[in-house]
């Protein structure tokens, strides 16, 4: 074998053995809206999937027809909106009942297809009690006051109990969070195959919540941080540091987000956040405050993490 086989052989080999060490994606994620705040067009709603599968959940539902649209104009989707809705979301998870996650839920359902809602059983009484009661709302679930239409199937979850998302091959276990305690939101750990993703509905921080619902949530995920099974944490950020404890109402500052992640990675093991997904969710307008919120994140991470700002109707992938 000459030098310049050598050579190429070794290039060979050294290409294979940095692809082969390539992490792979295990989800793909399509923001339907991403902003906390006024803009009807763009609210929490995310829908995730097994990578290469259609078969997304919808992580809250503040947007959805608008975001599906995005996601067209995009070329994220190739298929029309009706499709997207009626046959690619396979259902929603709801964490907390604030109408800025469920407003394109309650909208859509007329046009929507049978599938399941899942939520806690506070917020699973509040939607059918305050919206879909056949008053505010045509009831389109199978239970709850007046005539139900029976299109959804209103699933409560159990904290702390894994469940099958049908028509998916992924599962959800539940965590409480604590939003202008005594109000609750949740934590949706969702699961394919081994790997993980973490979303979390809004939420404030232990210290001025006076709960420990962060911590626990933290300690309960660390072992899957430090084995490199989760793939990414979406977490909001609703206002700059600037704002007071006292009008933060259950929402996290730069300065708590990443306060909060220190007791993660002290769970976790020290350098265990090196490069890990932070998806921000839930920024609230004016144009300013985000651009100050984004400044500040980038200034305090001292974790290593790779800080995502999701964009509505464009994918990618954890």
């Amino acid at each position: 074998m000459n030098n310049f086989n050598r050579f190429f052989l070794c290039l060979l080999l050294i290409s294979s053995n940095v692809f082969s060490q390539k992490e792979k994606s295990s989800f793909q994620v399509v923001p339907l809206g991403v902003k906390g705040g006024i803009n009807e067009k763009n609210l929490s709603a995310y829908l995730l999937a097994p990578i290469n599968t259609n078969d997304y959940i919808c992580l809250d539902a503040g947007t959805i027809n608008a975001g599906i649209e995005k996601a067209i104009e995009k070329k994220t989707f190739k298929v029309s909106t009706s499709e997207v809705l009626k046959k690619y979301i396979k259902g929603y998870l709801i964490s907390h009942a604030h109408l800025d996650h469920v407003s394109g839920l309650i909208i859509n359902s007329p046009a929507d297809s049978s599938k399941t809602v899942y939520a806690t059983s506070k917020c699973m009484e509040m939607m059918e009690n305050h919206y879909f009661n056949d008053q505010t709302w045509a009831n389109f679930g199978d239970a709850g006051p007046g005539f139900p239409l029976k299109k959804y199937h209103f699933q409560t979850l159990n904290l702390g109990e894994e469940i099958p998302l049908t028509n998916t091959k992924m599962t959800v276990k539940a965590f409480p969070l604590s939003h202008v305690n005594p109000f609750e939101s949740t934590a949706f750990l969702v699961k394919n195959e081994n790997n993980y993703a973490l979303y979390l509905g809004d939420t404030g921080p232990d210290d001025v919540e006076k709960s420990n619902n962060l911590r626990d949530l933290w300690t309960a995920i660390a072992p899957l941080v430090r084995e490199k099974q989760l793939k990414g944490i979406f977490i909001e950020v609703s206002f700059p540091n600037e704002q007071p404890d006292k009008f933060l109402f259950g929402h996290l500052t730069p300065n708590y987000l990443m306060k909060e992640l220190h007791v993660l990675e002290d769970l976790a093991g020290k350098g265990s956040l090196e490069n890990f997904k932070i998806i921000i969710t839930h920024l609230k307008p004016p144009a300013k405050n985000i651009a100050k919120i984004k400044g500040q994140l980038k200034a305090q991470n001292d974790l290593g993490l790779k800080i995502i700002y999701p964009e509505q109707g464009k994918k990618f992938e954890l």
